[in-house]
């Protein structure tokens, strides 16, 4: 390929990403996808996935117009779905509009689709590029990618800590240790996820909103884990249905029937809730990601059950100290170094006088960019 034809590619390509972002937290749990037609070296028509249910971006660029697609290129950040779900095979559409050449940047995960589409549209005598800025495809829509690939959610932790890793003092005093302008970039992290997750501990102690407040943008899933039900009725969190909380055979059966009464779903385990058969709970009910925002305990949960992908750690320029201070993150932890979970790469952004560190577990499938400072 020609420089001035990957430029070209890459710069479509760009924009296929900016419009997919438009659909963040509606499409769940399908992916990000932006498309764009070009003829005679202009973009024509553009499109993305708007929410679940609606026409893919492809079918949504090409019915943007009614010019003559006979002849043009689409670009798409994913490959088009050649198989009938909720909506009808992209590839029909592509194929009855003319299109003469496809770009897309990766081929699609999910098993259903995995190059049939690419096949389908070779098969019919349209020329496809496939590979076109696939990292940063990957990296925009790596929950998608990871669900399909680990048969669990993508897991995020975030948690807010002192210099010295504690998330409050040893008389629970914890409001607040990032300053604002950190506190409102880590509730930004929720429009990313499908889910958020906490333990009841958190609930009976902060009483937390755990939504966007933002215009425009879904709340996500509320998944609150309440072994013997200890939540209260009047919790903010239980102010709509938009909540599963997972118990077990533990719960105050009274509570049980209150919340089942109002609607309030839940995941029922039979001694303990356990983080590997939570996951499987959700991969079931295919939410391809959750954000986990504690407590302690629980975010120690995760790394001691190694479900863990990424991690946001917010840290503040004070020093708790104390031995009965509460650690920014419980569980068992390690017994020796050698075993520690590794994050890498590692991205630094200063917010304010507060320092976020970013980084994926054992991940190596990220554009080397990523550790740049800020990105």
């Amino acid at each position: 390929m020609h420089r001035e034809d990957l430029s070209r590619d890459e710069k479509m390509m760009r924009e296929t990403f900016r419009l997919a972002r438009k659909g963040m937290t509606w499409t769940d749990p399908n992916p990000l996808v932006g498309a764009v037609v070009v003829k005679g070296g202009s973009i024509i028509a553009r499109g993305y996935h708007t929410k679940a249910g609606a026409p893919h971006a492809e079918v949504e660029a090409l019915r943007a117009t009614k010019g003559d697609l006979r002849g043009s290129t689409l670009y798409v950040n994913l490959e088009p779905c050649s198989h009938y779900g909720k909506t009808p095979p992209c590839v029909d559409v592509i194929l009855k509009a003319g299109i003469r050449h496809v770009v897309c940047a990766t081929l699609d995960p999910d098993p259903k689709v995995h190059g049939e589409g690419i096949r389908s549209l070779r098969k019919h005598g349209v020329r496809v590029t496939v590979g076109v800025l696939e990292h940063e495809a990957r990296r925009l829509n790596e929950a998608f990618f990871a669900f399909h690939k680990n048969k669990r959610p993508f897991v995020t932790i975030k948690f807010a800590a002192s210099l010295d890793g504690k998330v409050a003092t040893r008389t629970g005093d914890s409001k607040w240790i990032t300053n604002e302008r950190a506190r409102t970039y880590a509730r930004r992290l929720r429009e990313r996820s499908q889910a958020i997750l906490v333990g009841i501990n958190t609930v009976l102690k902060d009483d937390p909103h755990l939504g966007v407040r933002k215009k425009g943008k879904k709340d996500p899933l509320r998944v609150i884990l309440d072994s013997r039900l200890r939540i209260p009725l009047t919790a903010g969190v239980l102010r709509d249905n938009n909540i599963l909380i997972v118990t077990t055979g533990r719960a105050n059966a009274k509570k049980k029937r209150s919340l089942v009464k109002r609607g309030v779903a839940l995941i029922e385990m039979k001694h303990a809730i356990t983080i590997p058969d939570l996951m499987r709970e959700l991969y079931t009910r295919e939410i391809i990601s959750v954000l986990v925002e504690g407590g302690g305990s629980v975010l120690g949960s995760f790394f001691d059950a190694r479900c863990v992908d990424k991690v946001h750690c917010f840290y503040a320029p004070i020093i708790v100290g104390g031995s009965g201070a509460v650690p920014a993150v419980g569980g068992s932890g390690s017994a020796m170094l050698s075993e520690a979970m590794r994050v890498r790469p590692i991205a630094f952004k200063l917010i304010g006088d507060c320092l976020l560190a970013t980084g994926y577990i054992g991940r190596v499938d990220v554009p080397a960019r990523f550790s740049k400072a800020g990105k």
